[in-house]
């Protein structure tokens, strides 16, 4: 089952259940989903999002509920963090599992190895790498640096 099924097939569960707070949820993955979809129609004329797009519009999400929920547990507004935190949740289920901070460690280290690399002019193609291999496993935003304190 492809993660668009699997994601119609969750909406369909929410419907059925009244699960209203899931079921939004649910559509709000499926938008950005279609949106992603529209923008590549128009940039480059490629209409399929892969898993891979997919992963990353839902990483996308998850970090901007947790920003939103960190901001709204900051000013005192519990309830809508609270919301914003169970949006995260329903988000996580589809994400692939994410990699300790060990086993991130470990692949940077086997990419290194395996593309050559030996300076910062390489950090692209490192990369580029692990973001084809683990894509929706790690936050890319923390393992740049990482490469580059490797590499530097």
């Amino acid at each position: 089952m492809t993660l668009r099924e699997r994601l119609q097939a969750e909406m369909k569960d929410a419907m059925r259940a009244k699960a209203a707070d899931r079921l939004s949820t649910l559509r709000l993955i499926t938008s950005a989903i279609k949106d992603r979809e529209i923008a590549g129609r128009s940039d480059a004329g490629v209409a399929e999002v892969t898993e891979a797009d997919i992963f990353v519009v839902l990483g996308k999400m998850m970090k901007q509920r947790q920003e939103s929920a960190r901001a709204f547990a900051e000013g005192g507004r519990a309830e809508l963090a609270a919301k914003e935190l169970a949006e995260v949740a329903v988000i996580e289920e589809f994400l692939t599992r994410q990699m300790s901070a060990d086993e991130v460690d470990a692949a940077i280290t086997a990419t290194i190895a395996d593309t050559g690399a030996t300076a910062l002019k390489d950090m692209g193609r490192v990369i580029a790498a692990l973001k084809a291999a683990y894509t929706g496993q790690m936050d890319f935003g923390a393992v740049g640096p990482a490469v580059k304190a490797r590499l530097g």
